[in-house]
């Protein structure tokens, strides 16, 4: 059995992490994040708070029927209510039914909540932590004790801090955990506070939960681990409330590759787990988010191409592969001969540095990226423009002409756009036309209905997501319009690009991109 490690890991995900702005599981994905979390290596997992709502019950009894090989399932709760008998509290008993492995208990460490907020002295504050944490430890749980706003506590009252603490201590908690609550100190601060409470109780094990107010929650945790904590909260790419909770994938691999704490046994899986919790949370993902971001080991300038095509450790502070990220080498007006040729090689091509193609190519794209085109997220466009310049790449059709109109009456009873598309497919010339919400979607569906009989895979792919940007916007209204397409077949999504002084121009060759990119090497059936 190899040895426990000196700092464990907290996720709190499931519970800290839905009180952010925008997020919200079900019971299905609260289920499917556990398991994920647990194969990841983390140590102990919060499923939620029992006592607050249905689904964090339904949650608990589903779980019951789920085995981690890993993870230790934590119940949230709070301390039994003032002058109630921890037996005769009905949240600690909900927490005790929830028949979790370890309990999770917050109690007040600010005179402040206590005397203005709860309206009760420190005496009963105090008693119950201690009866609750005790409670627990009867019941046979391993009782996790949460100081609620201990550095805020410490700085107004540090006696009366120190005091709930040792409270939580004598009750038998296993664990007493530090918590930033409000994310307002600095990582000196952290560091200093949290080796006064190592000191005033030496015996105790104690752990550190941040938040991100100041955009420290990582820092201060890693402070807080400097002076002997021994297990870190937080959650999957910071989510929480306000602006988030200590960022586990920020966190993990600075433990691990920074500090060599050896915390997970699976760090490549890190950035296929944060692109997992923000799909099911339904939020984009952070591009720029340290290690796991799509843009973290992005390099843009020539200079730095080429040097990282020597040696990537020049301009990357680690391996991308260590954290399952990699490298990514952009294209823009800034680039050189060495960015074109690492993406072409990525495409299979094996162009000759100060070939006539690799100029001319170099050439097209900086005169494409003057007119307000940008393929750092059109890597498809990017893509087909490469293999048309080097004659790679066979149209699926010629378009002869397309037509958009708009109609509505004064009232607004009769509101459609309708679009006609006029093409070739070889020798065959199609007329359709089709009505849409919009002049965009009236064009996809009149051009998916002239191609469908040509290419039926088309009916598998879709129009996932399409953005506007004005680019010269001092032009006002004869502006320059950028529209950016993420089409998808429902297992990979690809972004395309197109620029025009007409909005539905520029959005057609965006969409015409990304249904080729897609379809490029179909052969068109008989029509």
């Amino acid at each position: 059995m190899s040895p426990a490690p000196r700092i464990t890991l907290y996720d709190t995900t499931l519970r800290d992490g839905t009180q952010g702005e925008g997020i919200n599981f079900s019971v299905l994905d609260k289920l499917r994040i556990a398991e994920k979390l647990d194969a990841f290596g983390m140590h102990y997992i919060e499923g939620g708070w029992p006592g607050s709502n249905p689904k964090d019950a339904a949650f608990f009894e589903e779980a019951r029927r789920h085995s981690f090989r890993h993870a230790r399932l934590a119940a949230f709760g709070s301390t039994r209510r003032a002058n109630v008998p921890v037996e005769q509290d009905p949240q600690i008993a909900l927490l005790l039914d929830a028949r979790t492995p370890v309990v999770t208990i917050f109690g007040k460490s600010w005179r402040l909540h206590v005397t203005e907020v709860l309206g009760i002295n420190p005496a009963e504050n105090r008693a119950m932590i201690r009866d609750s944490v005790q409670h627990l430890k009867r019941h046979g749980r391993e009782t996790v004790y949460d100081a609620e706003h201990f550095f805020d506590g410490y700085k107004d009252d540090a006696e009366h801090a120190l005091g709930t603490l040792a409270s939580a201590h004598e009750g038998g908690a296993d664990l007493l955990v530090l918590c930033d609550t409000n994310g307002g100190c600095l990582p000196d601060e952290v560091e200093a506070i949290f080796r006064a409470a190592t000191a005033h109780l030496p015996a105790a094990r104690l752990g550190i939960h941040t938040h991100n107010d100041c955009g420290l929650g990582v820092a201060n945790a890693l402070a807080a681990v400097r002076a002997g904590a021994v297990q870190v909260q937080g959650t999957i790419n910071g989510y929480g409330e306000r602006t988030g909770n200590c960022n586990l994938t920020t966190l993990v691999p600075c433990l691990q590759a920074k500090m060599g704490l050896q915390v997970v046994a699976d760090l490549p899986q890190l950035t296929e787990l944060a692109f997992f919790v923000a799909e099911l949370a339904n939020c984009p993902h952070d591009p720029r988010a340290p290690f796991v971001g799509s843009t973290a080991f992005a390099h843009k300038g020539g200079v730095h191409v080429h040097a990282v095509q020597k040696l990537a450790r020049s301009y990357e502070h680690m391996d991308p592969a260590a954290v399952g990220n990699r490298q990514h080498i952009l294209v823009s007006e800034l680039s050189g001969q060495s960015n074109v040729l690492a993406k072409t090689r990525a495409l299979g091509l094996d162009l000759a540095k100060g070939g006539p193609e690799v100029t001319a190519l170099l050439a097209e794209i900086k005169r494409l990226e003057k007119e307000g085109y940008e393929f750092e997220a059109a890597e498809a466009s990017f893509e087909l423009l490469v293999r048309r310049r080097l004659g790679l790449h066979q149209p699926l059709f010629t378009l002869q002409e397309y037509h958009c109109n708009y109609r509505r009456t004064g009232n607004r009873l009769y509101e459609t756009c309708e679009a006609t598309v006029k093409l070739r497919v070889g020798n065959t010339h199609e007329y359709t036309v089709a009505e849409g919400d919009g002049p965009v979607n009236a064009l996809d569906a009149a051009l998916r209905k002239a191609l469908r009989p040509f290419y039926p895979a088309i009916d598998g792919i879709a129009l996932h997501d399409y953005k506007v940007r004005i680019i010269d916007s001092h032009q006002a209204t004869a502006a320059r319009t950028r529209v950016l397409i993420v089409t998808s077949d429902g297992y990979k999504a690809w972004s395309t690009v197109g620029v025009s002084g007409n909005i539905i121009e520029a959005s057609w060759l965006a969409l015409i991109d990304g249904i080729e990119y897609k379809l490029a090497d179909s052969v068109p059936t008989t029509h």
